[in-house]
C-alpha cells in the first residue's frame, strides 16, 4: 500500500499557567488525519525550547507545521509570542470558537489532552488568521485602560462598603475613615493611569492624529476611544465593520426553530467586554445630543419600546463610527446624511431587530 504524503500539520497547544499540552495532528493527501504525538511542557522559556524540539522531532520536514492555541487570560500570551519570533504561524483563537468546533467532533471527554488535539484539528481544517503582537504602544495602553477599569470596580465597591457603613444603626468611625482614604488613593491612582494615557497619546504623532477624528464624535472622550482601539491593536486584523462588532460581542444572536421555538433576538456578549463598556456611557451621551443616534434611538424606541435594546443599537453604531473615522481618517459630520439628501429618520441605520 502506497503511504500517504503529508499535506499539511498543526500543533494545539492548550494552554495553562504552569503547562502546555500540545499535540501534533497531520492531514494526508487523501485528507485522513492522524494524531502523531501528545506530550506537555512547562510554560516557561526552557518549556519552549523542549516544544521547538519535540516539533522538530515529531514533525514532517517538508511541510511547515502551523500553531493553534486557545486565548486562556494571559498564560498563551508567551509562547504566542515566542512561536511568532521564531517566524512560525500562529494562530489564537477565541474559546467560544474552539468550544463549538469541539461540538462537531466525536469527543465525549474533555479534558487539556482532548482539548490540545481539537484545536490541531482545527488548524487543519479551517483556515485561520495569522496572531500578530499588539504593537508596544497599543500593548501599554490596554494595561493601562484595563488597570484604569479594574480601579473603577474596586471604588465601586469602596463606596457601597461606605454607603452601607453609614446607613447602619451603629457605624464605625474609624471603619468610615479608612474606606474613605481607599477611596481617595484609587482617584488618585486613576487620575495618574489617565496622566499616563494622555501622555503616551501626545508623544506619538500618528496615534495622536487618529484619535483627534475618534473623538470627533459626541460622546467618544480619549479614554473610551483609547480603550477601544487598544483593545482591537489599533484595527490591525479587524476588515469588515461586521467583524469588528463580532468581536466585541453586539452581534445579533437568534434562536428559532419552525413554530414551537420563536426565541428573542439579543446580542450575544461572546467577545470582548472591556470594548462593550467603554461604549457605555459615550451611548448615552450621544443619543441625548447627536442627531443620527438621537433619531436611531426613538426609532427603535417606538417600534419594540425596549429603551436598553435601543441603547445597545446606539453602542453599535457608534462602534462602527469609531471604525470608520480611524480608517479614513475623517472627523465626524453629523449633518452629513442632511448634505445626502436624507434626514436621519428616514436613513437605513444598523439596528438589532
Amino acid at each position: 500500500m502506497e503511504q500517504q504524503k503529508i499535506i499539511k500539520q498543526c500543533v494545539g497547544i492548550d494552554c495553562g499557567k504552569v503547562e502546555l499540552v500540545c499535540s501534533l495532528v497531520v492531514m494526508q493527501s487523501d485528507y485522513s488525519e492522524k494524531i502523531v504525538s501528545t506530550a506537555s511542557f512547562k510554560n516557561t522559556p526552557e518549556g519552549f525550547k523542549k516544544l521547538e524540539k519535540w516539533t522538530a522531532k515529531h514533525s514532517d520536514k517538508t511541510v511547515a507545521p502551523s500553531f493553534v492555541l486557545e486565548a486562556t487570560g494571559v498564560y498563551h500570551e508567551k509562547i504566542a509570542l515566542h512561536l511568532h519570533d521564531k517566524g512560525d504561524k500562529v494562530s489564537v483563537i477565541l474559546p467560544n470558537k474552539a468550544k463549538a468546533f469541539t461540538q462537531t467532533l466525536s469527543v465525549k471527554t474533555v479534558n487539556d489532552k482532548t482539548s490540545s488535539q481539537s484545536l490541531a484539528y482545527l488548524g487543519l481544517e479551517k483556515k485561520l488568521d495569522a496572531w500578530q503582537p499588539p504593537q508596544p504602544v497599543y500593548g501599554e495602553l490596554k494595561q493601562l485602560t484595563r488597570e484604569r477599569e479594574q480601579l473603577i470596580s474596586e471604588r465601586t465597591q469602596c463606596k457601597n462598603q461606605l454607603h452601607a457603613e453609614e446607613s447602619g444603626a451603629w457605624p464605625n468611625n474609624g471603619s468610615i475613615k479608612r474606606i474613605r482614604q481607599r477611596i481617595k488613593l484609587l482617584d488618585k491612582q486613576m487620575q495618574e493611569i489617565e496622566k499616563e494615557i494622555e501622555a503616551m497619546v501626545k508623544a506619538n504623532e500618528p496615534l495622536k492624529k487618529k484619535m483627534k477624528y475618534v473623538c470627533s464624535i459626541k460622546g467618544i472622550g480619549l479614554i473610551s476611544a483609547v480603550s477601544i482601539v487598544a483593545e482591537t491593536n489599533g484595527f490591525h486584523l479587524i476588515r469588515n465593520k461586521k467583524q469588528l462588532v463580532s468581536y466585541a460581542g453586539l452581534d445579533v444572536v437568534e434562536k428559532q426553530s419552525g413554530i414551537s421555538v420563536q426565541g428573542r433576538t439579543k446580542i450575544s456578549r461572546k467577545g470582548n467586554k472591556y470594548i462593550r463598556k467603554a461604549l457605555f456611557f459615550p451611548g448615552l451621551v450621544a443619543m441625548r445630543h447627536t442627531a443620527p443616534m438621537k433619531a436611531l434611538y426613538k426609532r427603535l424606541v417606538s417600534k419594540h419600546g425596549i429603551k436598553m435594546k435601543a441603547a445597545v443599537a446606539v453602542q453599535k453604531k457608534m462602534l462602527e463610527l469609531v471604525y470608520v473615522l480611524w480608517k479614513k481618517e475623517e472627523m465626524f459630520d453629523e449633518q452629513y446624511l442632511k448634505n445626502k439628501g436624507q434626514q436621519p429618520e428616514a436613513a437605513t441605520l444598523c439596528e438589532l431587530v
